[in-house]
């Protein structure tokens, strides 16, 4: 990728990264996140974010102005960037008249209405990707992928999509987000690495949510899925008082998804399987 006014090059990053996706307007989930990261010591500097900071969630304001105090590097999902252009709808790549659609009806209004010009005004100056180098490597950042922000890229997604993205991007790491589920694919030395959410579970039937740690440790780059919990009635209750859509609230609680239209037959099936923390180098949780 070469710098225009959508991709931010961030030079040359060293030390442990962490990456996370999708805080879908769950301020509970982030603060805690945040915290974690400070116990962690890692700088903001060396924290990324692959969008969608509003979401489903009760407290998209709150989410916002915690992202942009934070002063981490993150870039605009397809709902800030369908908030930003004036649309009606969330720009997710729902099915018309799903059961997803017909949600995002209620919470992408509520999520407009209840954010500052501030905020608003911080996320039409969020890049859409970002690049660095890293461990050797060049890496991308992006939402859904470089050519469309709402496409959804899974472990089941074929090695031949990915190997186009990674062509277009000139990369040869691929933080992604959108698809809601922590992945990790390798072939050829090229990795496409998904951090998932934390607004919402990853599906596998328990409440935790996931984020993404990189270390460059001896100039090799190696990564680790990480998951927590955090006050997840608080942020239910929170959806519950504010009429946001009773089944996404529900989630926050089961860890299942209201319904996988979006998912793939692979990933489908794995609905309700819990994934496991694994801390190794080639750690891949789904």
């Amino acid at each position: 990728m070469t710098d225009s006014p959508q991709i931010r090059h961030l030079g040359t990053l060293t030390g442990k990264l962490l990456i996370f996706g999708g805080p879908y307007s769950n301020l509970q989930a982030l603060a805690e996140l945040k915290s974690i990261a400070e116990k962690l010591e890692v700088a903001p500097q060396n924290i990324i974010c692959t969008g969608d900071v509003v979401g489903y969630c009760a407290q998209p304001e709150e989410s916002a102005q915690l992202v942009k105090d934070w002063g981490i590097h993150c870039i605009s999902g397809n709902v800030e960037q369908n908030i930003v252009s004036g649309e009606d709808d969330c720009g997710c790549n729902y099915a018309e008249g799903g059961r997803c659609d017909i949600f995002s009806r209620t919470w992408f209004p509520y999520a407009v209405r209840s954010l500052s010009e501030n905020s608003a005004g911080w996320m039409a100056n969020l890049p859409q990707h970002l690049s660095f180098d890293y461990a050797g490597k060049s890496v991308a950042v992006v939402h859904g992928s470089p050519s469309h922000v709402s496409e959804y890229v899974f472990k089941s997604t074929t090695w031949a999509t990915k190997e186009k993205h990674f062509q277009t991007t000139r990369s040869e790491v691929v933080l992604a987000g959108h698809a809601g589920l922590p992945f990790v694919d390798v072939r050829d030395n090229r990795y496409w690495l998904n951090a998932g959410v934390i607004g919402m579970p990853a599906n596998d039937g328990t409440p935790r949510v996931w984020y993404l740690l990189l270390d460059d440790k001896d100039g090799e780059l190696s990564y680790s899925f990480e998951s927590f919990s955090y006050d997840n009635t608080l942020a239910h209750r929170l959806m519950h008082e504010n009429e946001l859509p009773e089944a996404y609230a529900k989630t926050l609680l089961s860890g299942i998804w209201d319904n996988c239209e979006i998912l793939p037959e692979a990933e489908k099936e794995r609905q309700g399987v819990a994934l496991s923390t694994n801390t190794s180098p080639m750690a891949n949780p789904y």
